[in-house]
């Protein structure tokens, strides 16, 4: 291959490229498999029940979005102006937990509080007032919980871009006597609007590739998603000709959703260093809504937390410990998890150096061919949401099938790359940027020393990258450990995760050691979350 167009460093370039084919090549060969299994079977659709999934899937997506990018702006707004009150700075660090929380952890949560005998039905029978009954299962519920995972997620990330407001528009606003409203659409909103299109279309792939949620809350396959509905065709009714045809569906509406999501830009660069001036007291009406809003969003939020610490406090661990299922899969899920963070890392290290490199004029001449290999290294890194993990899982399905009679043979690799795929668009986000203002900063000085290889990794790229690399390993570690994905379809007796094993005490009404297990997952979340990129961070700036 011709890598003349490279001035600097070819072959600093070539695992990047690998690693970004080789995802590419794996999303089309399941593609594939998956196209040849239906026309292998001279698939018949009915495309009636098709339709009606596909229909259902659209407006709960549609729906959750709309309800989790609302609450998450007016908390984002309300947060920007109350900055001074007792736990502030606890419940923002809160809200990043929304990202990595394993999914049947807060199902089982919310179901502690709003369920039939939970904390909401215990308050109502106290005081003599009706209760939710089953207001957490079926359409509620699981719009209750997308909102629950996802409002925090946007509300962090739309404060983030309140709080770098240069604080001279602020003082014009106020200076101007711009009602609340007023300055909101004139000086809040051009600030977050960039940033709310790109989150409104990342929270509604989520939500319409959701599984876990919809499996446990759905209640009714009135309810079912695509991906439900492609793992009941597997895993309860072994009808492959309908799982095919689910799955082409899902991968070409998701790959539609894929090319129209990446043509919203997140970015505003009006915006300046974080912003710590007292703003001016905003009229009483509009700081008592913020105060509502914040005050009844923290008990919503925390309350399902308190519910998996009171529950898994009193689950009997003992027991819990000493069964063998347990050990499996608490040792399955902590090898994937490491394994996962370690090959997340390292793919998006090499495909996060690839893309800088095409997009310097000191390392490449910038023309078309440099162009679309960065385009498609983007792509690479975003194959999950185009190809979400049931249905790969499902290709990788199929494909034992063909090589093996046991088709459980490939559940490891399987697993492994599912989640590397779950978390490398999270990874790529975080690492592009510091890699490229990396580049921008130092390559000139780099270069004209001579310095490069092992010599400028240990010197430039770690000191300057090590937070970045820290975060990201430890989201890939949380996305691993809480997936309900793959698992469903490659789970069985020999081989499981924690994930997998609690929703098996949930289905089989073993509530307490469900309870026990959640909580260790939480512990271990929050724990990895919150002290590994402390470890990587440690020894303070380059």
């Amino acid at each position: 291959m011709n890598f003349s167009w490279l001035r600097r460093s070819p072959a600093s370039s070539l695992p990047g490229l690998v690693a970004g084919l080789s995802l590419i090549i794996l999303a089309v060969s399941v593609f594939a498999v998956i196209y040849s299994e239906g026309a292998g079977q001279g698939l018949t659709v009915d495309w009636a029940p098709v339709l009606s999934v596909l229909k259902m899937t659209f407006f709960q997506a549609g729906l959750s979005t709309l309800l989790s990018m609302t609450l998450g702006l007016t908390l984002a707004w309300s947060l920007s102006h109350q900055r001074v009150f007792p736990g502030r700075g606890f419940l923002v660090s809160l809200l990043s937990v929304s990202m990595v929380m394993p999914t049947l952890v807060a199902v089982l949560g919310l179901v502690s509080v709003f369920g039939r005998k939970g904390w909401l039905s215990q308050l109502a029978d106290l005081f003599g007032g009706p209760g939710p009954g089953t207001f957490v299962y079926g359409l509620t519920g699981i719009l209750l919980a997308h909102v629950f995972l996802n409002a925090p997620f946007v509300a962090r990330a739309l404060l983030q871009r309140l709080d770098r407001l240069p604080p001279d528009r602020l003082k014009l606003s106020a200076s101007l006597g711009l009602s609340p409203w007023r300055q909101f659409c004139i000086v809040e909103w051009p600030a977050v609007k960039t940033s709310f299109y790109a989150l409104s279309a990342t929270v509604f792939l989520l939500c319409f590739t959701s599984f876990a949620i919809v499996l446990t809350l759905g209640g009714s396959p009135a309810f079912n998603t695509l991906e439900v509905a492609i793992y009941e065709a597997v895993k309860l009714e072994f009808d492959l000709a309908r799982a095919v045809t689910l799955a082409m569906v899902q991968v070409l509406v998701c790959a539609g959703l894929v090319v129209l999501a990446s043509s919203l830009r997140n970015d505003d660069g009006s915006l300046g260093v974080v912003s710590r001036v007292s703003l001016w007291p905003a009229p009483v009406g509009a700081r008592v809504l913020q105060v509502v809003t914040i005050a009844i969003f923290a008990l919503f939020y925390i309350s399902p937390f308190l519910a998996v610490l009171w529950d898994g406090a009193l689950a009997d661990f003992g027991r819990l410990l000493h069964e063998a299922a347990f050990h499996k899969a608490l040792v399955s899920s902590l090898c994937l998890a490491t394994l996962s963070s370690a090959l997340t890392v390292a793919m998006a290290l090499a495909i996060g150096g690839t893309k800088r490199t095409l997009g310097s004029p000191l390392r490449v001449e910038l023309n078309w061919g440099s162009r679309t290999l960065s385009s498609l290294l983007s792509f690479s890194g975003a194959i999950y949401l185009a190809v979400p993990s049931l249905v790969l899982g499902f290709g990788f399905f199929l494909i034992a099938r063909k090589l093996t009679a046991d088709v459980y043979l490939l559940a490891p690799v399987a697993l492994l790359l599912a989640n590397c795929l779950i978390a490398l668009p999270f990874a790529l986000v975080i690492l592009a940027p510091a890699m490229e203002k990396s580049a921008l900063r130092y390559d000139r000085l780099a270069f004209a020393l001579g310095v490069r290889g092992l010599a400028r990794w240990r010197l430039v790229e770690w000191p300057g990258l090590r937070r970045e690399i820290g975060l990201v390993a430890a989201l890939s570690f949380c996305f691993s450990l809480g997936d309900l994905g793959v698992i469903a379809l490659f789970g069985n007796r020999d081989f499981a995760t924690l994930p997998w094993l609690l929703y098996q005490k949930i289905g089989s009404y073993r509530t307490d050691d469900a309870a026990g297990i959640a909580l260790l997952l939480l512990g271990l979340t929050l724990a990895v979350f919150f002290l590994v990129p402390k470890f990587f961070d440690r020894g303070g700036d380059a």
